[in-house]
């Protein structure tokens, strides 16, 4: 994540998220506290005959070693009672198992999570799952990943294989049990070793949450049951070169390793299609013999398309994806098959003049605007809450998703396909995976033991995401650069895998030997810092790379804090800013909100009750947000130190928090949702905080003429200070800015806090894009020479106190709600219906159920909104219906200073 010189800031605690994460059904395990739970153990899974098959284990009954006596060769046998043992999921850590059984209370409310004793998990853990086979001719293979940390393996009463080779997160394995299958019900036996990220290549929560207290020990990944004949077809993939820039053509190379896995000499026919491209090929094996089968261009020139159907990221065209499907054959019968997806791009990141790395997509240059993405804590893998997140980073208008660590199943690469959302993914920082570079900082140093499993890791990785369209990139270190010997060992085999995307040497400025420049940099903040910090061109400002970076604390609205906080918690929350925040983070450095507090009541004034104080986090947030993502926008296209990309830390977070995120842990939208969403709009006016400019950014590919902006300034009672227009305006597209005006240095009779509204209206006289910001005649002062790697210190804050002197303003709401197909669409028409001059800003409209509490998710055209008397706007939500639970919807409306009521929208 990023460089900290506190060694004890990172509390890491384990948490793998390789090739199929996670599980719904975490279950329970009751202690020495509860009785054994009534379940016995989990219906066998059935395996099919077909060669070409893989069948993933249904699930798995477990158990602490501490409480089996049986011997390994018992435990793994069928028949065996399994008595007591606890039902987990297919993909499941021993916690996530356990809570899914009802021993612990919700560990994302309040402190319970602190009641789970860590000791319980500090001893091995069985995992164990039977499966029925009829045909025993076929060969069977398990396959699997995703254990942590590491684990004996046994079949029907045979270990065949030690903790020592089947360890870490992500290597994949696959074991030959063919001589241990009977017809009949067979049995798998995993004892899962406790797993530490300081010691083990697997996975840290390093300061983002409080870690679970079993480090994610267990299986979280598919145990996938494979069946062939005599050759298997393996590590199948398409190698593309798309011509750039003219789109017009494309080479496709197919390979597959053939494996002869019988004692004598074969011949397999490999066939392949591509579409209406199909190809074949004769493959002569001796015993035991494995060999690439190559289909080209040069050899087949269906290989070479013409007008091929490109993929790009979401706003710049579609996404179509290619489908590759193998056989072997043996003597006419199906030996194996392999089918895999693809997607036909070109991506490409050199170094800008200034060292930041700057993305080209099928030619185009793209501004990289993305969250840090944070999985469940307990790692269960729910593919509607994923498919949910990522529609809102759409919604947000992001285009890229990091993963540091945490490495989300297959199924989210393949959403991210879909959606067009680009990902970056790499190592994570601040435990074993850099502990042989980062000094003395959390991690062990790597003993010779590490780099096989380091070099399996990544060649596992690199097979699984390099035909995924949405991966532009693999980061092979984070805060710290590998040295010359891991770095070696990744290349290597990158090449191998026929990596063809940009490999990056780290997430910070660091360079590695052979890699030389990230192009990236690191710099921070996390922590609170105003909104002009955005617009210098040094430390974390709009220049560059920047790979992670935000202000830090994200208050969650009011519904959320009272989910997850005790009213005596929620309390404090608002009263003592040097309170240690358990939902904050583990961290010395982040355990407060004292820097965010501080600045909340010097630029607003003392919150005077909890809701007080969520308002003002609601406002302030939004115009931090928004200030970060729009001085990245205006400077993209800039000759000098242009921005190249910006990662919001963090997207969202995986449990109930108070800082790092854009969407809380429910899905629920404040003001850090709408400050992004309105910053990153399609073609938008906004304003410059370091020289008072007016800028329109168009995101669109096509250039936009005919605009005419309009600037006026208001003091907080309505009262008009100033106005201006300027029309005829035409703004190229790919995230061109143009100016449209600069706001005078001081208007005559302005008050110390003001409000700016924006409008942008296009050729046709229809609103486009409407921006409001609340500023001050004293701007906020930063000690840039006192700058830490967490933030840059506010010697005085801006005076933004005026706007607790505004007038309540009603807003009159109707709404009306139509459902189709599942969906619901609810319109919500809103009118500032005060009879003075003062607007209603930041007005919000949370669509609620029956009982008043918040439906999510929902999809909203645009929130928060301000209005001056008489304006009116009428905006859209979307949900699938049966997230209202059979209720009428409503739509509560409140804001800065318009007063909170609840109207129906049936």
């Amino acid at each position: 994540m990023f460089p900290r010189p506190v060694p004890a800031r990172r509390y890491a605690v384990t948490a793998l998220v390789l090739g199929l994460l996670g599980s719904l059904t975490s279950g329970a395990w009751a202690g020495a506290r509860h009785p054994a739970p009534p379940h016995g153990p989990a219906p066998a899974t059935r395996v099919p005959s077909a060669a070409g098959t893989g069948t993933p284990l249904g699930g798995y009954a477990i158990q602490s070693s501490a409480k089996v006596s049986d011997s390994p060769a018992a435990v793994s046998s069928p028949g065996y009672p399994a008595k007591g043992w606890f039902p987990a999921g297919p993909r499941s850590t021993v916690l996530a198992a356990l809570l899914t059984d009802g021993v612990y209370a919700d560990p994302f409310y309040s402190t319970n999570q602190q009641k789970i004793a860590k000791a319980d998990f500090q001893v091995p853990w069985w995992y164990r799952s039977d499966f029925t086979v009829e045909d025993t001719t076929r060969r069977t293979f398990l396959d699997f990943s995703g254990v942590i940390s590491a684990a004996d393996v046994y079949v029907n009463g045979h270990r065949v294989a030690k903790a020592a080779d089947v360890t870490g997160a992500y290597p994949r394995h696959e074991l030959d049990v063919t001589s241990l299958i009977r017809s009949g019900t067979n049995t798998v036996a995993f004892r899962v070793q406790p797993n530490d990220p300081t010691k083990n290549l697997t996975m840290g929560w390093i300061d983002w949450l409080q870690p679970p207290a079993d480090r994610n020990m267990g299986i979280v990944r598919d145990v996938v049951v494979r069946r062939s004949g005599p050759v298997a077809l393996r590590d199948a993939h398409v190698v593309t070169e798309l011509a750039v820039p003219s789109l017009a053509s494309a080479d496709l190379t197919v390979k597959a390793q053939a494996r002869n896995d019988t004692g004598a000499a074969v011949t397999a026919e490999v066939t392949g299609r591509i579409g209406a491209t199909t190809f074949t090929r004769q493959v002569p094996l001796a015993a035991h013999e494995t060999k690439t089968v190559t289909f080209s261009p040069a050899d087949t020139p269906g290989l070479r398309l013409t007008s091929p159907k490109v993929w790009w990221p979401a706003g710049m065209g579609g996404q179509p994806l290619y489908d590759l499907d193998l056989t072997a054959s043996v003597a006419g019968t199906t030996s194996d098959t392999a089918h895999e997806t693809f997607g036909i791009r070109d991506v490409r990141a050199p170094l800008n003049a200034d060292g930041a790395r700057q993305y080209r997509i099928n030619g185009r240059k793209l501004l990289i605007k993305g969250g840090g993405w944070s999985p469940d804590e307990f790692l269960r893998w729910d593919r509607t809450y994923v498919e949910d997140r990522l529609r809102y980073a759409l919604d947000l208008g992001l285009n890229t998703i990091r993963l540091e660590g945490h490495l989300e199943p297959d199924e989210f690469f393949d959403l991210a396909d879909r959606y067009g959302l680009l990902t970056l993914p790499g190592w994570e920082c601040c435990d074993k995976w850099e502990g042989q570079v980062n000094g003395g900082e959390t991690g062990d140093k790597w003993t010779d033991a590490d780099y096989p499993v380091a070099q399996a890791s990544m060649a596992a990785e690199a097979a699984r995401l390099r035909g995924h369209p949405s991966v532009i990139s693999f980061l092979i270190g984070s805060d710290f650069a590998p040295d010359a010997r891991i770095e070696k060992t990744y290349l290597d085999v990158l090449k191998a895998a026929d990596w063809t995307l940009p490999v990056v040497s780290a997430a910070s400025e660091k360079p590695s030997p052979q890699l030389g420049g990230s192009g990236m940099k690191m710099t921070g903040p996390y922590d609170w810092v105003p909104p002009a910090y955005w617009y210098a061109k040094r430390e974390g400002g709009a220049t560059g790379f920047n790979s992670e970076t935000s202000a830090g604390p994200s208050i969650p609205t009011l519904d959320t804090l009272r989910r997850m906080m005790t009213p005596a918690e929620l309390d404090t929350l608002w009263k003592d800013p040097d309170a240690r925040q358990y939902h904050r983070s583990p961290s010395p450095v982040f355990g407060t909100l004292k820097i965010y507090d501080a600045a909340l009541s010097g630029r607003y004034g003392a919150p005077t009750s909890l809701a007080d104080y969520v308002r003002k986090a609601q406002l302030a947030q939004y115009e931090n947000v928004r200030a970060q993502f729009e001085a990245y926008d205006r400077n993209a296209t800039d000759s000098a130190k242009p921005s190249t990309g910006v990662i919001h830390w963090m997207f969202n977070s995986g449990w109930t928090s108070l800082h790092w995120q854009l969407t809380d842990r429910y899905l629920d939208q404040g003001g850090a949702y709408f400050g992004a969403k309105k910053a990153n709009e399609p073609l938008h006016v906004q304003y410059s905080y370091d020289n008072r400019s007016v800028v329109v950014v168009n995101h669109r590919h096509t250039a936009a003429s005919g605009l005419t902006a309009r600037a006026t300034l208001f003091d907080p009672d309505g009262t008009q200070r100033y106005d201006k227009t300027v029309s005829g305006l035409k703004v190229s597209g790919d995230g061109a800015h143009g100016t449209a005006l600069t706001l005078p240095s001081s208007v005559s009779g302005l008050s110390s806090t003001y409000l700016l509204r924006l409008v942008l209206t296009g050729a046709d006289g229809k609103e486009v894009s409407r921006n409001v910001y609340w500023l001050s005649t004293r701007p906020d002062t930063l000690d840039w020479n006192g700058t830490t790697w967490y933030y840059t210190p506010t010697t005085s804050y801006a005076d933004l106190k005026g706007l607790a002197s505004m007038a309540r303003v009603p807003v009159s709401a109707t709404a009306a709600t139509e459902s189709s197909e599942g969906t619901s669409t609810t319109a919500v028409t809103l009118r500032n219906t005060g009879s003075g001059r003062t607007p209603a800003l930041l007005t919000d409209v949370h669509l609620v159920d029956g009982q008043g509490k918040p439906v999510l998710p929902v999809r909203w055209s645009d929130n928060e909104v301000s209005l001056w008397p008489g304006e009116s706007v009428t905006l859209t939500a979307t949900c699938r219906t049966a997230d209202l639970h059979g209720s009428a919807p409503a739509v509560r409306v409140s804001g800065w200073n318009t007063p909170e009521r609840t109207v129906p929208a049936a």
